[in-house]
């Protein structure tokens, strides 16, 4: 069985468009030789940023015969007079099958005609063309380009295509580019033009003669190596991103690390700045010694094995010089500016639209932060000297926006207002709160690590979702410019993970009226509404996403979600109960008892209390249902205290036997009105209890 290569070779590809090219062309191959009937023992697809190959191993050389029966016309229309119809022999035609060889099929629908088709069987050759084509044409790109006076468009232009199946070339054509034997190597190092004379030859002549390393994993893996072997020679260790370091091995097709030097004055410059000039302008790594400092040399990586590396590796310094110089330069001049200047500026900085500048923004946090500090002061140990700092943190948290390093490093916002709080004596509190305000950043970033950055990260996202929600800028579908969703989540992630015993609405509602001066297009009521709805949506969707059943989800949130932090509580006790053997019976009772007074209070406008009259508790299943909620209510709010959901759950379980004792014996809507308001309320004190750790209406077994 031969094997198969297809190769589609293109001018430089961008680095992010290489790693999904190469998984989109095994997608689409995977379907369309399945299609095509034409099996195989394996496949591998690799890319660089010149070209996108496939390598099939053990391709059979015809395709598999399979058959399968083929219904068409009923036989009323089929046959008249015991002869074929034009239905007939139309469908007979069709198939390519002879009239003797139609019978009839009795299906739920009637008699119909039918044939018996064999399929496939032809050479691979023959259809592995079209499949190339096809594959060809499927490979998706965030931008596509024409190229010529063609209408075909691509990623970027084909220079070359080159298949084999064997030694035999298969024959197709994109635009006027016909696919062949010849491949193309290293721009520099192995240009070529190369024959390939067999598909079992490729991958050895790609290595030797076109100096080309296919493999992403392998190009990545070198430039970690020999990356780490540079640094170790100066006595340090590479500061690797993964993201960079995926970039720069989808950059080139033959990687060669290189270690450079920087003049030790910029080590005076703070490591972010020296990092991120690096790593953005030159996409190069840092290196760092034992003590965590950084080291006056940097890695790059090459795509070439230059004759001179010396002459090369100064061509780098001095370009990274000049790109140190530029950083250093605002550093010298934000470290001269006072805060306070930079206060004013944000003064003619938009923040958005209506909602006034980033001074007006800066202000409302200040007052925000001061509000949350004071809130979470007793149970996050937050002496009262102390508060000032969480305002200022507020106050001072957009002012590097206007500072000329992240005017150049945008990057850095938030960082550099945490050094630059630092070196003006601001306070701890303040600094880490500023470096740590845009946490998280996604649904895997982590929080703010410190309770200042928490609670001004919390403040921020608050801001942001109360005044797009009062000008009805609310998301819909995919459209979210404002990441709104991305707030919401954060928020919740920040409150759950620092367990922070905070009221939602409450933060929602301090957010909105921290706007004093706007014209909203949504009443407040109806504004901090919308967003609740919003945030109930997005953590249905964050446990959802954890595995957690969305019944379950659901009845959790149904009983409240104002208190983010006993939410995840009561969601995790929830699922791990609804996994217990008794769970369905449990639930099936604790129903019976909420759509009774969902019945007979809520949809009846009977007004229930909760509050029952022991005096007219006559049958024995009714006193033992109140002794036993009656016995229960201390402990309930003990546990409830110590947030023991697991228990709260296992003493409810211990009053189902007395519940479904009073369903089998004590009829609740019995004629005297006294009795039945009574019995509805000794209910309703049950599913008051219910109602504070789940919606059980909101169960289905």
């Amino acid at each position: 069985m031969p094997d198969f290569i297809l190769e589609i070779g293109t001018e430089e590809m961008p680095a992010r468009f290489v790693p999904k090219l190469a998984e989109q062309l095994k997608e689409n191959l995977d379907v369309l030789l399945e299609q095509g009937m034409v099996k195989h023992q394996g496949m591998r697809t690799m890319a660089t940023p010149r070209r996108i190959v496939a390598l099939v191993v053990g391709m059979a050389e015809e395709q598999r015969i399979q058959e399968e029966e083929v219904t068409g016309p009923p036989s009323a229309i089929a046959y008249k007079d015991g002869e074929l119809t034009k239905a007939g022999l139309g469908f007979d035609k069709t198939q390519g099958v002879r009239p003797e060889e139609l019978y009839t099929v009795q299906t739920a629908k009637g008699e119909y005609l039918a044939a018996r088709k064999t399929l496939g069987g032809g050479r691979a050759a023959d259809v592995l063309p079209g499949i190339c084509l096809e594959a060809v044409k499927k490979l998706g790109f965030p931008k596509k380009m024409h190229w010529g006076n063609y209408d075909f468009t691509f990623g970027r232009p084909i220079r070359w295509l080159l298949a084999l199946l064997g030694e035999d070339v298969v024959h197709f054509q994109v635009n006027a580019l016909e696919s062949g034997r010849v491949t193309h190597g290293h721009r520099v190092m192995g240009p070529g033009p190369f024959e390939v004379q067999s598909a079992a030859d490729y991958e050895r002549l790609a290595t030797e003669q076109c100096r080309v390393m296919l493999d992403p994993e392998q190009r990545m893996h070198v430039v970690r190596e020999k990356g780490d072997a540079l640094a170790a020679e100066k006595g340090g260790e590479v500061v690797w991103d993964e993201d960079l370091l995926q970039e720069v091995s989808n950059l080139v097709e033959l990687p060669v690390p290189v270690l450079g030097d920087i003049d030790p004055i910029y080590l005076e410059l703070p490591a972010e700045v020296l990092l991120t000039s690096m790593q953005s302008h030159q996409k190069s790594f840092g290196v760092r010694g034992k003590d965590g400092n950084l080291l006056p040399h940097f890695l790059t990586t090459l795509n070439i094995e230059p004759v001179d590396r010396l002459l090369v590796k100064k061509g780098w310094e001095r370009v990274l010089k000049a790109r140190l110089e530029d950083a250093r330069f605002f550093w010298e001049a934000d470290i001269k500016t006072d805060f306070q200047i930079w206060l004013d500026k944000l003064e003619h900085v938009v923040f958005m639209g209506p909602l006034g500048s980033m001074g007006d923004k800066s202000r409302r946090l200040e007052r925000l932060c001061g509000k949350l500090a004071e809130r979470l002061g007793e149970s996050k140990g937050i002496a009262p000297g102390e508060l000032a700092g969480f305002a200022r943190a507020g106050r001072l948290a957009k002012a590097d926006l206007v500072s000329e390093m992240v005017n150049e490093f945008d990057s850095l916002q938030g960082i550099m207002g945490g050094i630059y709080a630092r070196r003006a004596e601001e306070g701890e509190v303040v600094a880490q709160a500023l470096q740590e305000q845009y946490l998280p950043a996604g649904p895997d970033s982590p929080v703010p690590a410190s309770l200042s950055g928490a609670i001004l990260s919390m403040a921020d996202k608050a801001d942001t979702l109360a005044g797009c929600f009062g000008l009805g800028r609310i998301p819909t579908g995919a459209n979210d410019p404002y990441a709104l969703r991305r707030c919401a989540l954060g928020i919740a992630r920040i409150i759950m993970e620092h367990g922070l015993r905070l009221n939602l609405r409450e933060l929602m509602s301090w957010a909105l009226q921290g706007y004093t001066e706007v014209k909203w297009k949504l009443p407040p009521e109806k504004a901090l509404d919308k967003v609740m709805e919003f945030f109930g949506q997005r953590l249905r969707a964050l446990f959802s996403g954890r595995g957690m059943s969305v019944l379950v989800v659901d009845a959790a949130l149904g009983a409240g979600f104002d208190d983010v932090r006993t939410l995840e509580l009561r969601v995790a006790a929830l699922d791990a109960f609804s996994k217990e053997d008794d769970f369905e019976q449990s639930v099936l009772t604790f129903k019976r008892a909420a759509n009774i007074i969902r019945k007979q209070g809520d949809e009846s406008g009977q007004e229930l209390t909760g509050r029952f009259d022991a005096e007219l508790l006559v049958e024995e299943q009714e006193k033992a249902l109140a002794s036993r909620l009656e016995q229960s209510e201390s402990r309930f709010e003990e546990l409830w205290k110590i947030d023991d959901f697991a228990g709260l759950l296992g003493l409810l379980r211990d009053l189902r036997p007395a519940v479904d004792a009073f369903f089998d014996s004590v009829m609740v809507m019995c004629e005297e009105a006294d009795l039945r308001q009574n019995r509805l309320n000794l209910l309703k004190s049950l599913v008051d209890r219910l109602g504070r750790l789940a919606d059980f209406s909101a169960l289905q077994v």
